[in-house]
């Protein structure tokens, strides 16, 4: 896989200086955390940030497993340095895409150069891991200090952060994988339909998906059913007296309407199996 080539930061202004010293974005942060907390010698890292503001590093190369480029000391000296990323296997990056392309949306945030939690998430619920943690960014510099990250990989570091604030997908090729690659693997785990020749996947129906009929009448039910929203309660009718208990239900109206006993009974026992129906249904 080809590397990509960004052009060296000009030296920033001191009126922009506070603003572009660090990552903006929370996972640029989040890659910046990781070098400075595995830093034992803050003296490294205050230089580093200056060198990064000032112009020092060169043009900056990101290829699989590695972020480098040249940095010019105080003396003029140039030195070649490299932070090392170690990137994610083939298994890893299929379970994770996986994941990803199943949530809705992710693909357009990344290509607006935006990195939704939700990502990261998916690559916890896959059990890989997409940002660096403490220890997972290796510092190499040809420079004869003893300092782990030396001032010129805190540098080259910070302006790593920069990059990834104006495009996360520097990360995922770090991690192992090329922009194009995972656009491509995302649409097609994300188009309709699985593929009939990967045998890991099931054509079998789900028989959620199935038309339900209606049940005969007196039928008991016969599996699952879908139902729609339900409707909203009834009102709460009044507590019949003791003398209406009595007297039992009425064969005809106020108006005098004769009332279907038996039609009644089969309505209210067909209400009741719905009620039913609709309870089990909730209860699964």
């Amino acid at each position: 896989m080809s590397a990509v080539g960004f052009p060296a930061y000009p030296p920033t202004g001191t009126a922009t200086r506070g603003a572009v010293r660090r990552g903006q974005s929370w996972w640029a942060r989040a890659w910046v955390r990781a070098m400075e907390e595995f830093a034992l010698d803050a003296g490294p890292l205050k230089k580093g940030r200056a060198y990064a503001r000032t112009g020092r590093v060169g043009s900056i190369t990101v290829s699989p497993g590695a972020v480098q480029a040249r940095v010019q000391d105080d003396d003029g000296e140039m030195y070649h340095t490299v932070v090392s990323l170690e990137p994610l296997t083939d298994d890893e990056w299929d379970r994770f895409l996986r994941v990803l392309a199943s949530r809705s949306g992710r693909l357009a945030a990344l290509l607006t150069g935006e990195m939704p939690r939700d990502v990261v998430a998916a690559a916890v619920d896959a059990d890989v891991s997409l940002l660096p943690g403490i220890g997972d960014l290796e510092p190499e510099c040809d420079c004869p200090t003893w300092d782990l990250p030396c001032l010129h990989a805190a540098a080259l570091s910070y302006q790593a952060g920069w990059l990834l604030d104006a495009d996360p997908f520097v990360l995922f090729l770090l991690r192992g994988r090329s922009r194009e690659q995972v656009l491509d693997a995302l649409r097609g785990l994300s188009s309709p339909g699985p593929a009939a020749s990967d045998p890991s996947v099931d054509t079998a129906p789900d028989p959620a998906d199935a038309p339900v009929s209606a049940p005969r009448r007196g039928a008991a039910p016969s599996g699952p059913r879908v139902l729609g929203e339900l409707p909203p309660p009834p009102d709460v009718p009044e507590t019949p007296s003791a003398a209406d208990l009595l007297l039992g239900v009425p064969d005809r109206t106020a108006d005098g309407t004769p009332v279907d006993l038996a039609g009644l009974r089969a309505v209210l026992a067909a209400a009741a199996l719905s009620a039913a129906e609709r309870l089990t249904a909730l209860d699964r």
